[in-house]
Formats: structure tokens, sequence, C-alpha cells
């Protein structure tokens, strides 16, 4: 079970298409719809936010990854996981609490 995503629009840079299915569809359970061969955008090592809901249950869902087990941050505006793509490339995601 993933997150209801409410929006995001991620460009990262990726040098390995299998790895970042690996990573993105595999792991962390997001639909691969297509791609866009973009030049020269994104630089390595970018952040991408995406504003999700039931972050908690999906983070209890994540299967065992290489060198990987992000925990959850509670901060003041909602709750967050970081994790690192195979590229560098981080995604914050977060579940923004009541009234942030």
């Amino acid at each position: 079970m993933i997150p209801d995503v409410i929006r995001s629009a991620p460009v990262f840079r990726s040098f390995d298409a299998a790895k970042a299915r690996g990573f993105y569809v595999d792991w962390l359970g997001f639909e691969w719809t297509g791609e866009h061969r973009f030049h020269g955008d994104a630089t390595p090592g970018s952040t991408a936010i995406v504003y999700v809901e039931g972050l908690a249950a999906w983070h209890q869902s994540l299967p065992r990854y290489p060198n990987m087990r992000p925990g959850l941050e509670t901060l003041p505006w909602g709750t967050e996981m970081v994790v690192t793509d195979p590229f560098g490339n981080r995604l914050r995601l977060l579940e923004q609490s009541d009234g942030a």
C-alpha cells in the first residue's frame, strides 16, 4: 500500500533506468507511467518534496532495501520521511499536520 500522493513534479537525473525502476517501483511502490529524457536538466543530488497522506502506514509496509531503513520525523508542520535514491537524489515525503 502506498500513500495517496497529493502533488509532485520531480525531475531527477539518473544514469541507469533499470536501477531507477528498481528503487522507485520495486521498493517504493510507485507506478511507472512513462518517462521523458531531459537533457541538461536536474543536478545530481537534487531534492523533491512530495506531499502525501498515509505516510506512517506506508512506512510500515516498506520492504527491506539494501543499506536503507528511513525513519519518520515529526516536525511542527507534519511528519516527514527522507529517502535517497541510488543517484544521490533526495525524496522528502511529507504528510502535513492539521493547520499546517
